[in-house]
């Protein structure tokens, strides 16, 4: 008896269909995972980070500040 004679050759396809999909998702999945920075972070923000945690002084920041944004 052969295995592809009507009766399990549906099963083929489906491993295919399986196969396919299981590559296109992992092939093209969105990128933002969770706990993954979804967003380059600005100079700005890095810098009022650093500010909030004490890493420089408010003369250092305005200081920066003026580096990166020379319009303000």
């Amino acid at each position: 008896m052969h295995l592809y004679d009507g009766h399990f050759g549906g099963m083929h396809l489906i491993w295919w269909i399986i196969w396919i999909i299981l590559l296109a998702w992992i092939f093209f999945i969105p990128t933002d995972i969770p706990y993954q920075k979804s967003k380059k972070e600005k100079p700005l923000d890095i810098l009022k980070k650093r500010f909030a945690r004490g890493e420089i002084s408010k003369e250092e920041f305005e200081e920066y500040k003026k580096l990166i944004n020379p319009d303000n």
